[in-house]
């Protein structure tokens, strides 16, 4: 990996860095100025709604804006057709943004205020993920723009990832070395607030659990069957018994997949698809044995067959105090978002909507949370896998109403209007001012690498918690 440079370049870089503020200023006024246009991309991947490993549109959409604004494009890394990466620059440092673009299944949303499906079942940007990646791609051609026009000396890289639900699209770039000559890397995701706390996320990994047995008439002949749905529920019944025996910050969750088709006949095929999370990697890799074990024991009990399929694990996130405060810098001079009359109706209208009310009050959204470091966190995110390998800092801006949760119709609503696009600008702004302060700031980015290092011990190295497996490139038909 390429690392900072000697005190001398330090010091040159300290003495000519404050001669770049005002191009640094310029390229922020050009994000603004291309507002519109980042607003109807952002829009259009909403409209699209690709899940993950089928984003074929809104890959080609993000490449085609970064390759007329000057960056190299490779496509299909990593044994993944819609994953991509877009370089510009030459030497170090190296810095690296990640952009995610993949909806979820399920949770299509008009952007109105009361619950809309636009198609019943169909996918629904319910995280953000239109408002990430092009966020991400609206700072790097900012990034781009400011090392053409000043003559730095440095390399910006936009990390196109897909699957970031459930598919671990990130995992396989750092599994094969993608990220190996990387200095720093930087990301964002959609919120309800302003937040560039330095914090943590859940380690999980996930798999699915098929049982076959034999079908036969279920009033008939049902000595003659051995229900696989029996095999899958034994599995759960014994996973929720689980629940009183492992450490109390595990989540455990699961969808039944398939479990027959009609009462009368005993079903020979049944999924379900189980998540484990904690806050510790290695706990996960424990609890998930136990997990298999409980299938196992299913399928002796039930004389039905077994096997799995790992879809994907990711490491915890690795908090990076160093580069947060940097953010945090950089996002209280970019400042929150101000709804206008209408924005702020549509947004009380939403918040009506909530069960037992919104957590955060209107007004918040122009607000700056304070800087602080978070050791728990209750989702979990490939950027994980990133962040334990790389320096890594991330940011939330306030693309939903407050109050609104991740993976909500209501999410999907705002993100569809002019409050996600407004958040999604003040994302591109604070990671582009990151990113431009940290080419003149070699002292940032090693006391980044020294603080990893510390925080990940000596003895480490990665290995990939859904092991040596491909791309699980049809998790989602």
């Amino acid at each position: 990996m390429t690392r900072p440079t000697s005190s001398l370049v330090m010091v040159v870089c300290g003495l000519l860095w404050p001669l770049s503020a005002l191009a640094q200023d310029a390229q922020i006024a050009a994000i603004d100025a291309r507002a519109d246009h980042y607003a109807e991309v952002a829009h259009q991947i909403w409209e699209w709604a690709e899940v993950g490993y089928q984003e074929e549109q809104s890959s080609a959409l993000l490449q085609q804006e970064l390759s007329a604004a000057g960056f190299a494009i490779e496509s299909g890394v990593a044994g993944m057709p819609t994953a991509f990466i877009a370089s510009f620059g030459s030497g170090g440092p190296v810095i690296g943004i990640l952009a995610e673009f993949d909806a979820l299944p399920g949770i299509s949303q008009h952007a109105v205020t009361e619950r809309s499906p636009i198609v019943d079942g169909a996918p629904g940007h319910a995280c953000g993920h239109h408002l990430f990646g092009t966020g991400s791609v609206a700072a790097a051609i900012a990034i781009k723009e400011w090392l053409a026009e000043t003559g730095n000396e440095g390399t910006i890289r936009l990390y196109g990832t897909p699957a970031e639900e459930g598919g671990a699209g990130k995992v396989y770039l750092v599994r094969d070395g993608f990220f190996a000559d990387v200095d720093i890397a930087l990301h964002w995701h959609p919120g309800d607030n302003n937040s560039a706390a330095a914090g943590r996320s859940l380690a999980n990994k996930s798999a699915k659990f098929r049982f076959n047995g034999y079908s036969a008439h279920a009033a008939g002949a049902p000595e003659r069957g051995r229900s696989a749905l029996d095999g899958v529920e034994a599995m759960n019944h014994m996973v929720n018994l689980m629940r009183e025996h492992v450490p109390q910050e595990t989540r455990i969750h699961y969808v039944i997949t398939a479990g027959g088709y009609a009462p009368n006949v005993v079903p020979d095929f049944a999924e379900v698809y189980i998540y484990v999370r904690h806050p510790n990697a290695a706990t996960v890799l424990e609890l998930f044995e136990r997990v298999v074990h409980t299938a196992e024991g299913a399928a002796l009990g039930t004389g039905t067959k077994m096997e799995y399929e790992v879809i994907h694990g990711l490491y915890d996130l690795m908090p990076n105090v160093a580069l947060s405060e940097l953010m945090q810098e950089s996002l209280e001079q970019v400042g929150g978002v101000h709804y206008t009359e209408a924005e702020r109706a549509f947004a009380t209208e939403i918040q009506a909507t909530f069960e037992g009310g919104p957590l955060r009050a209107l007004g918040s959204e122009a607000e700056i949370e304070p800087f602080r470091i978070e050791e728990a966190g209750g989702g979990s995110t490939d950027v994980g896998d990133v962040s334990w390998v790389v320096p890594t800092a991330g940011l939330n801006t306030a693309t939903w109403v407050p109050g609104t949760s991740a993976h909500s119709w209501q999410a999907v609503a705002a993100g569809g209007t002019e409050i996600g696009a407004k958040g999604m600008m003040v994302a591109a702004k604070a990671l582009a001012r990151t990113a431009i302060e940290l080419f003149g700031r070699p002292d940032v980015i090693e006391a980044a690498w020294e603080e990893l290092r510390e925080r990940r011990g000596p003895e480490w190295s990665y290995v990939a918690l859904l092991g040596d497996r491909a791309p699980a490139l049809d998790y989602r038909r």
